[in-house]
């Protein structure tokens, strides 16, 4: 008797009449004791002990199964009840109602004979969790939750339904389950199966007369009817697809110091900070420094990528003032997402860590060659500062040279692959310069953050070991493929918002699971990018910013704005004639000098109307800048009615210092150009839109000479004596033509920019070596050569119209 009134106070004093569950009681009827209301049932699980059904009513312990199953799956958290079914008799028939959850990985199903292995597991995970999650700070789960408010371990719940008689074996595991197991989230509900008595065992017997829990002599309980199954099936359904869906996100400030803290950190032994929380509550802390140098970062299309990218970028810089640290950035797949970095027109503030950002540049790969450049002429400006002073690393260089500016760089390349992809010269240079910068950069403070969607096949990466290798960093986002080792699967079966952070080359004994934060909304970013700038240094300029999509306005060059004629009102000794913009880190422009010198003229060649007359139009332009109003003479003359707006807007604009020429007339302004290549005039420059639609009308004779061969003279004997021409030829054949045919020499043609003409038609006799350059035309963009400069061709972006 005394039994069962301490099991009817426990339920009245837990419920106090009302139905407010203790923590891990869950109910499976109602008790009726005399004249007292009835009250819930309740039975101690989670966190608390084990249960234990017997008894001939088979459908009462079904149903007791079902409701405290179902109630603990729907009063966790989603995910936090894992359940481990062993039904040897009905192959897990029992249990079907529960089906879904296995979608989520939250049921798994032990075949007959599998009880032992079972056991096995569940023992280990106790061990385990008491090892290293309790650590001897906490007695047990329950009570590390509390303390923490964070519960690194979901419920275990062992679903024995039966089964032959237990070995010694199982049933010494089977007792450390019943004897640890509660503390560590792991518990046993048991049917036809003998558990042993301990207090955290409640045993339930569901008989023809009624119910008891507490044994035979126990408490009468009214056992609840079984849940529907169609409840069952859709909670359970509801619970998979929230997990498969993902937790949400932490909050990306959990990854921030308090701001009277940013800015306090020293870079020069590495850059460390969090980029989100382990399972146990804990920050996962990323390192770039001598050990890891770089990191690989992988991820199929929607599984956070960018997001990663953005919380780590935010946390080192809220951690490294711009002196410490600078970034940059491109992304080879079309977006705008790192464009919030730079300064723009929705928000002038800008990330002051930041030096380049690159979008819109899938097209554009030479772009990406030319940051490995910039980043690869940086490494050797620091080693040999290095050699100077005897040292051989950053942070020792920077102890020997403290006035000098010394920060880590991190350059972040999203779908690097772009760059690599195919078996020409940008992606074998590319490749060459991305192996040294990651051999040689450790020492130097420059590290290599390469992202790619899906990383198969890129043979110019993977074909070279040594450059793998020096990738120890791995972060695989969920479903990643070949980031880490290759036994490693650890991030196929990742949740959203959760990735693999691994130090050790992708071996998996360097797994560590982290949750990652939301980190790339607009608002979300900008808040800590408004703290940044405000705080920014007073000398501080903002990001390069190079958009793909973007056509550049001549006005706005750095190069043009540079531009001015001489002080003492003279003529420039070497004018500049500005063509576009060089696909570079710096923002230069394609600059063609003019000096008095053989050869010293340009042709525009190709189809594309208004690139070509962008090409002069801007070389016009900037020339006209550096000379003082009426010291230089501008012939256009527009020979193709498409090419007359732009070129009669540069005539109106020149104003008193052009002169307009048409097809009729393109004869006198060749005639009195080569008849005047023997004064002492001042300089001259001919702007020759679609020069090669005069073919006729030079063709005619004009004095002594036909108009071709007027031309000819003026190409060849005009830049010594201060006359340039700078014409478009629709075509290298026409200009061939125009030259005086296949077997003409073009010497006089120092140098071009090609449009839609293919590299097998330059030539020789235009590019040096066999075969012409290796270039493939796209829209608004150019190959700029010049005999006396370069000795590859220049991708260019034409400058935009200027009106």
């Amino acid at each position: 008797m005394s039994t069962l009134l301490s099991l009817l106070l426990f339920h009245v004093i837990c419920c106090n009449f009302t139905f407010t569950e203790p923590p891990g009681a869950l109910r499976i009827g109602t008790v009726h004791i005399d004249d007292v209301d009835p009250v819930p049932a309740l039975v101690p699980l989670l966190d608390a002990g084990h249960v234990h059904l017997s008894g001939d009513d088979r459908a009462g312990c079904d149903a007791v199964v079902s409701a405290l199953l179902l109630r603990a799956a729907g009063r966790a958290d989603p995910g936090a009840v894992r359940l481990i079914g062993y039904d040897p008799e009905h192959l897990g028939g029992g249990l079907a109602g529960f089906a879904p959850l296995g979608t989520a990985g939250l049921l798994t199903f032990v075949g007959p004979g599998g009880l032992g292995r079972l056991l096995d597991d569940l023992v280990e995970q106790i061990r385990r969790i008491n090892e290293t999650v309790l650590a001897g700070e906490h007695g047990s789960l329950r009570e590390l939750a509390s303390a923490t408010g964070r519960r690194p371990e979901p419920w275990r719940v062992a679903v024995l339904l039966g089964g032959d008689e237990l070995s010694r074996h199982e049933r010494g595991q089977l007792e450390r389950v019943v004897r640890a197991g509660a503390a560590c989230g792991v518990h046993l509900v048991v049917r036809g199966i003998p558990l042993p008595d301990d207090p955290t065992v409640t045993r339930v017997v569901a008989g023809a007369s009624g119910a008891l829990i507490g044994g035979p002599s126990g408490l009468p309980v009214r056992l609840d009817p079984p849940p529907p199954a169609t409840l069952v099936t859709e909670t359970c359904r509801e619970i998979a697809a929230q997990v498969n869906a993902g937790p949400p996100p932490t909050p990306f400030t959990d990854l921030l110091p308090p701001p009277e803290q940013m800015w306090r950190e020293d870079s020069a032994s590495g850059l460390t900070a969090p980029i989100g929380e382990g399972p146990q509550g804990r920050p996962v802390r990323l390192t770039l420094g001598d050990y890891p140098p770089h990191a690989l970062i992988g991820g199929p299309s929607g599984t956070g990528k960018t997001n990663l990218i953005f919380a780590w970028i935010g946390a080192l810089a809220a951690r490294y003032s711009p002196s410490e640290l600078e970034f940059y950035l491109l992304d080879f797949k079309e977006g705008v997402s790192f464009a919030r970095f730079a300064q723009g027109r929705r928000d002038p503030s800008w990330l002051p860590h930041m030096r380049l950002v690159g979008i819109n540049v899938n097209t554009d790969r030479e772009f990406g060659l030319a940051l490995l450049r910039f980043l690869t002429e940086e490494l050797r400006r620091r080693a040999d500062a290095a050699k100077k002073h005897e040292v051989t690393k950053l942070a020792e260089l920077r102890a020997v040279d403290p006035t000098g500016h010394w920060p880590r760089i991190v350059a972040v390349v999203d779908e690097f692959q772009m760059l690599l992809a195919g078996r020409d010269v940008v992606a074998r240079e590319a490749a060459d310069l991305l192996e040294d910068l990651a051999r040689r950069g450790r020492s130097q403070g420059i590290h290599l953050v390469l992202a790619s969607q899906d990383v198969r096949g890129i043979e110019a990466l993977w074909g070279r070991p040594a450059l793998v290798a020096q990738f120890t960093l791995r972060i695989a986002l969920p479903k990643a493929l070949r980031i880490l080792a290759e036994r490693n699967d650890a991030a196929q079966s990742l949740p959203r918002w959760h990735a693999v952070v691994n130090a050790e080359s992708g071996m998996v004994e360097g797994n560590e699971i982290a949750r990652i934060p939301s980190a790339s909304d607009w608002e979300t970013w900008s808040g800590l990018q408004h703290r940044l700038w405000r705080m920014r240094p007073a000398d501080a300029a903002p990001a390069r910013l190079f958009d793909g999509d973007a056509i550049p306005r001549l006005a706005e060059a750095p190069d043009y704005r540079a531009l001015h004629a001489p002080a003492d009102g003279g003529a420039p000794r070497s004018p500049v004639a500005l063509l576009g913009e060089i696909i570079d880190v710096q923002s230069r422009s394609a600059a063609l000098r003019l000096p008095r010198a053989p050869g010293r003229n340009l042709a525009v060649l190709g189809t594309r109307v208004d690139e070509a007359c962008a090409v002069l139009d801007a070389a016009a332009r900037s020339l006209a800048r550096q000379h003082p109003p009426g010291t230089a003479r501008f012939s256009i003359a527009c020979l193709d009615p498409d090419a007359d707006p732009i070129a009669r807007a540069l005539y109106e604009d020149l104003a008193d210092d052009a002169a307009w020429y048409d097809e009729e007339t393109v004869g006198e302004l060749m005639a009195e150009t080569a008849d005047g290549l023997g004064g002492a005039g001042g300089p001259h420059y001919l702007l020759l839109f679609a020069v090669d639609a005069a073919a006729g009308t030079l063709a005619a004779p004009a004095g002594r000479r036909t108009g071709l061969e007027q031309l000819r003279r003026i190409l060849h004997d005009g830049p010594e004596r201060r006359t340039h021409v700078l014409a478009w030829w629709r075509g290298v054949a026409r200009m061939r033509a125009d030259l005086g045919g296949p077997a003409a020499r073009t010497d006089q043609i120092g140098a071009w920019v090609a449009l839609d003409a293919h590299g097998g038609e330059l030539g020789s006799s235009l590019y040096p070596g066999t075969g012409g350059p290796d270039w493939y035309p796209r829209p608004w963009r150019g190959l700029f050569f010049d005999r006396a400069v370069h000795r590859t061709g220049q991708v260019i972006i034409p400058y935009g119209p200027s009106r």
